[in-house]
């Protein structure tokens, strides 16, 4: 069983790699803008970026999706920008992690095995995404403070890195052979 957590600033192409991998593994996919609250969503319509005490109930609901996930054996992937260590640490141990900002090792509440991507990409590629997108949430003008927040993943975070200078067929494949030539690390 597998969980992967594609992960990024706004526009990186989280959704876009997420649901063609799963498509193509047959998986289970879960965009995290999907479970927004309306105050969240509103927020960031009107430019405003949100703080910790605004994503701690999403980043907690989303753990819970897959806490699920890894009970039933199910493999799955979540889209999900995982700015802060401290997000991924909530993704991997739920609530425990907002009070410890530690994955938890042991016990009940055991952290579960996840491999966060990355996409990782010049300003300007992603900016340029943002600008052609229609519909969402999310504005252009709040990237700035997308990259801000970010800390990108570092050891010993179970991560890897993938370019957004790549084509999405060569993103996906990399990603795909990462994961079944490593199942190992997931262990």
């Amino acid at each position: 069983m597998v969980l992967v957590v594609v992960m990024g600033v706004s526009g990186s192409g989280k959704t876009t790699v997420g649901s063609r991998l799963a498509a193509k593994l047959g998986w289970k996919f879960y965009d995290a803008d999907n479970y927004h609250s309306p105050e969240n969503k509103k927020k960031m319509a009107e430019g405003k970026p949100l703080n910790d005490e605004d994503r701690m109930p999403w980043l907690c609901a989303l753990h819970d999706i897959l806490r699920r996930e890894d009970a039933f054996g199910q493999d799955a992937i979540l889209a999900c920008s995982a700015l802060k260590k401290m997000y991924r640490y909530v993704l991997l141990s739920g609530a425990f992690a907002t009070a410890s900002n530690q994955p938890e090792e042991s016990g009940e509440n055991k952290a579960l095995k996840i491999l966060f991507v990355h996409l990782d990409g010049p300003t300007d590629i992603i900016a340029g995404r943002l600008e052609k997108r229609r519909g969402h949430f999310m504005p252009p003008e709040l990237l700035k403070s997308q990259f801000d927040a970010l800390e990108p993943p570092s050891a010993p975070e179970n991560f890897i890195t993938v370019s957004l200078e790549k084509s999405l067929p060569e993103i996906v494949l990399e990603i795909e052979s990462i994961i079944f030539q490593g199942e190992a690390f997931l262990e």
